[in-house]
């Protein structure tokens, strides 16, 4: 047994200095006696830890330099530390399975996959798979299978860049129509613009920009067998019984198409439109925790901050930087967005929820013994001190002054 004693503990109706003991995996006692090795966590908040339901700041891992990739195995480890060091119990590594060749395609991320389920006895924190497929990836399919019957638990979820890529040169990706509709206005290939829109991408899968163009007009030939095959990934996710979500809404059309196929989970929803649809029904709403960190989005898309006011958003996702969860929690608490509890929520309770993890993401007897403690001076940056998943000591940083 493991006795927290001393600590700020951020229980789910109230924040109280009382003890927290856990047996094994498990929270077994709040409020007892110390049993068994005791931890002094005076001055300190003990908090469930944060579940990530979003992130691909992994990429930097295997790729540090564009077109310079690093073992796999390497990878995943140091992205495993950096989660732990971060709080970050739980975390859906957004693996991106699209039809671009490079960082993104999808032998890449099978390989990936793979890496993590050889290294899980390896790992310090519970690294499960966002199975983040692009709609036009048919190739991906045989990989969704093998992933959804495996042991990394994943989730799915939708996505369509592709489209974004093809909107109308005058039409900002904040305003374009359901991707399905006929009223979804396209670009020209042939245009000068669309080099200057694909650049990164090219760059980013190791293609010259003509060709990069001359496959993106391959793959969308495709686009009128998109909906039956987005609805053939659907009934697997549902048929494995995992979580699935959609990515980047823009219009009330498209939050109902993908609640429709079974995606439950608006995931950075980038209008109010699209927001409130998503609120009115019941679905949970995902926005980046780097958003709230910056005080905006880096696209001009919806602003977190304002999300999280407004009662609009149930869970913040690190994103592209683990940090940012932390990060987010302490700017909207300076902010007086809402109280201490409601905010750490948005890294804990809410991304468990969404995933429907109902064992963890809370501080409750027979709950799993998830947990973190923080150092959070008034005034300061938090840090994290220590890091527990299912009971075990994934992470402790003791400070030089301590």
């Amino acid at each position: 047994m493991i006795t927290f004693q001393g600590a700020q503990v951020y229980l789910p109706d109230e924040i109280a200095e009382t003890t927290v003991t856990i047996s094994g995996d498990t929270i077994v006692e709040i409020g007892g006696p110390p049993q068994g090795e005791i931890i002094d966590a005076r001055g300190l908040i003990l908090a469930p830890a944060p579940v990530d339901v979003h992130g691909d700041a992994f990429e930097r891992q295997m790729m540090p330099r564009p077109g310079v990739f690093f073992p796999t195995d390497t990878a995943v480890i140091d992205t495993d530390r950096q989660l732990a060091a971060n709080g970050i119990a739980t975390a859906y590594h957004a693996v991106t399975l699209g039809w671009e060749p490079g960082l993104r395609d999808v032998d890449r991320g099978r390989a990936l996959i793979q890496t993590m389920r050889d290294l899980a006895p390896r790992l310090t924190v519970e690294n499960r798979i966002q199975l983040r497929w692009e709609t036009f990836a048919f190739e991906a399919l045989e990989v969704i299978a093998w992933a959804l019957a495996g042991p990394l638990f994943p989730s799915l979820a939708f996505n369509d860049h592709t489209s974004m890529t093809m909107r109308a040169y005058d039409m900002p990706i904040q305003d374009r129509a359901f991707e399905q509709s006929p009223e979804f206005a396209i670009a020209a290939l042939d245009d000068d613009r669309m080099r200057a829109r694909t650049a990164s991408k090219a760059h980013r899968s190791g293609m010259d920009n003509d060709a990069y163009i001359a496959l993106l007009a391959k793959v969308w030939d495709s686009r009128s067998s998109v909906p039956e095959t987005m609805a053939q990934v659907a009934r697997m996710g549902q048929d494995a019984g995992e979580p699935m979500l959609s990515h980047d809404d823009t219009r009330a059309e498209t939050r109902n198409f993908y609640r429709d196929l079974g995606a439950a989970v608006a995931e950075f929803p980038m209008t109010m439109e699209a927001a409130n649809t998503a609120h009115a029904n019941g679905d949970p709403i995902i926005f980046g925790a780097p958003n709230a960190t910056r005080g905006g989005s880096h696209i001009g898309s919806l602003a977190a901050g304002d999300m999280v006011e407004a009662g609009l958003c149930d869970a913040l996702a690190s994103d592209y930087f683990y940090p940012a969860m932390l990060a987010a929690i302490a700017r909207l608490n300076a902010e007086r967005r809402a109280d201490r509890l409601a905010l750490w929520s948005l890294v804990s309770t809410g991304p468990a929820r969404a995933m429907n993890l109902s064992d963890r993401g809370d501080i409750r007897e027979g709950q799993r013994a998830d947990l973190v403690l923080v150092d959070w001076p008034d005034g300061a940056a938090p840090a994290i001190q220590g890091t527990w998943v299912a009971g075990r000591c994934a992470y402790r940083g003791v400070p030089a002054g301590y």
